[in-house]
């Protein structure tokens, strides 16, 4: 969880704390794309300075402002063995940030009349259903309460599987047999009683939405969402295609540690699969925070991003956090995987945010300041 800010409460946003790592260099990658003033070069100093403090190898950011992405520019390495430099393009793993989108994938087909969020997930689910749980009788489980946390599932993340070892199906991983490294996800308290945060609760969503459209994963969330919002740099393969591998950011762990192999692989692709840049995840909340406020988005009606952006359990709405109302109403995500940390955070009233990405356990550490800082540069709606 994110430190707090005496300006700003950024309480909401779901970083990770961890450790220590050594220093980066700035490397020169491609040029930086967007408007250069002072408020960049600020945001930019402030940075460097971030990631040298907190070992931080790599760095990617998008700043947005009046429903339109204002720059994006990449600091750092790829790799600390490495001087390739990151840049704009350079895809990160996005870990939960996977599931806002791919909760976004939901709600559009629920617009196009091929899903209904108040049914019972086991009356959609064709390949595998929700057993009952050991404490707790049965109970239905709606849909919607999957994009919400409050389907009372167990199995809170995922640790990834590295690149040489055996992976297990979507249903082994269901029911958490072997060569599944996590628990069989089962319902464990009420559905809508409380928020109980579950990344269990995704992957059933991913099977579903298998089930509902007859595809693959990455091939419903490109049809559904990241081709309509033009997300070209974005994907939920996993493994990652061969051809974007070798200009994605590699993971590191605290001591400037790589993560073997350069990053996990996530089968559980609804919670922490897609691999995406700054200025794609930009593109989701531009459009999101469009489709809010009436403004023509591409993906949702105005009916539907308001259902998404409000809060159900705990602030948290059918996909994202929330916090205020009105032109301070906010919505973010984080993400934590094996040796990546990012952020995503913007204001739909006003069409501004931020999205952040980096290489390194250690990278939300960068995030209270920077936060902080361009909250006050680009004057962020004050909670």
């Amino acid at each position: 969880m994110a430190r707090n800010s005496t300006t700003w409460d950024w309480t909401l946003l779901l970083a990770a704390a961890c450790l220590v790592v050594g220093a980066p260099s700035l490397i020169a990658g491609e040029p930086a794309e967007g408007k250069h003033d002072a408020r960049r070069d600020k945001l930019a100093a402030a940075l460097l300075e971030q990631m040298e403090q907190h070992g931080v190898p790599g760095v990617g950011v998008a700043v947005f402002n009046d429903y339109a992405i204002d720059w994006a520019d990449g600091y750092g390495v790829l790799a600390i063995e490495s001087d390739a430099g990151v840049t704009p393009e350079t895809r990160f793993q996005a870990a939960s940030i996977s599931k806002p989108v791919a909760a976004a994938a939901a709600l559009k087909l629920a617009e196009q009349g091929k899903l209904d969020l108040d049914a019972e997930v086991n009356d959609v689910l064709a390949s595998w259903k929700v057993p009952e749980g050991a404490n707790i009788a049965k109970m239905p489980i709606q849909v919607r309460q999957l994009l919400s946390h409050t389907a009372g599932l167990t199995v809170h993340g995922f640790p990834g599987y590295a690149v040489d070892a055996k992976r297990p199906t979507l249903i082994e991983i269901l029911d958490g047999t072997p060569p599944a490294n996590t628990g069989p996800i089962r319902p464990l308290i009420k559905p809508g009683y409380a928020f109980r945060y579950s990344g269990g609760g995704y992957t059933v969503l991913q099977q579903l939405l298998i089930d509902v459209t007859g595809q693959p994963f990455p091939e419903l969330m490109q049809q559904a969402v990241l081709g309509p919002l033009e997300m070209t740099h974005s994907t939920y393969e996993q493994p990652l295609p061969a051809e974007w591998a070798s200009q994605a950011a590699s993971g590191h762990r605290p001591q400037k540690k790589p993560v073997a192999g350069k990053w996990h692989i996530y089968p559980e692709m609804a919670a922490a699969g897609l691999w995406t840049t700054p200025s794609d995840l930009a593109r989701f909340a531009i459009d999101l925070s469009r489709c809010h406020a009436g403004e023509q988005g591409t993906l949702l009606s105005q009916q539907t991003a308001e259902e998404m952006l409000t809060a159900v359990r705990g602030n948290y709405g059918l996909g994202l956090a929330v916090q205020g109302e009105g032109e301070t109403l906010r919505f973010s995500h984080g993400g934590a995987n094996d040796g990546f940390r990012c952020l995503l955070m913007a204001y739909p009233a006003t069409g501004q945010g931020i999205a952040l990405m980096t290489n390194s356990d250690t990278g939300d550490r960068i995030f209270t300041d920077i936060l902080k800082l361009a909250g006050q540069l680009y004057a962020w709606p004050k909670q």
